[in-house]
């Protein structure tokens, strides 16, 4: 008895022992709210979080904005351009389901942040949206590629939706862009390596 009890406790000890698998972590400083906190998931879209990162580690957010609200639905940002039609230069495959990638099961649930893109399913570079409600998981589940979650500050991402003005419905363009101040993110000592196309 005693054996199997060494063994089992051993067996514990040696699982502990493993990898870092530790998810990044990301804080989002916005201009005039607060600081959300988001979880990203390489394990699900390993390039796009790795394209995340490494802008992110470049300093490449810090300054840029929220520029389209759709309450109900997505709160959108990380155009250079702040108005939907920039990036950062290069695209990254697209790591969902219609797009051939099936390793990627993450539903687009509320606080779900996910990669924007143009009708070409290989364009996304640099902007992301955060899903306002679980209804989205709809129009948005195998077409986007979902690379994380908002684990602290989904109040924060309500109250811009509430107080902000949308100057145009059709697209919901905000009429003043909402800064994002400063970007950061834990990686724990791992490295993430985009492929760009």
């Amino acid at each position: 008895m005693k054996k199997i009890i060494i063994l089992f406790v051993s067996l514990i000890l040696l699982a502990g022992c493993g990898e870092n698998t530790q998810n990044p972590i990301v804080t989002m400083e916005i201009e005039d709210y607060s600081t959300i906190t988001i979880e990203l998931y390489p394990d699900m879209a390993p390039n796009t979080v790795a394209n995340f990162v490494n802008l992110i580690e470049e300093g490449f957010y810090d300054g840029l904005t929220f520029h389209r609200s759709v309450p109900g639905f997505v709160l959108q940002g990380g155009d250079p351009n702040g108005d939907g039609t920039g990036g950062p230069g290069y695209t990254i495959k697209g790591e969902f389901s219609s797009n051939g990638y099936t390793q990627n099961t993450l539903s687009h649930i509320r606080g779900v942040i996910s990669m924007a893109r143009s009708r070409d399913n290989d364009s996304a570079g640099s902007q992301f949206f955060i899903v306002l409600d679980d209804s989205a998981t709809y129009s948005l589940d195998g077409l986007y590629a979902g690379f994380g979650r908002v684990t602290e500050g989904m109040d924060i991402i309500d109250e811009i939706v509430a107080n902000e003005e949308i100057a145009d419905d059709t697209t919901g363009a905000l009429a003043e862009n909402v800064v994002i101040t400063k970007v950061t993110v834990d990686t724990f000592g791992e490295t993430y390596n985009v492929e760009k196309n």
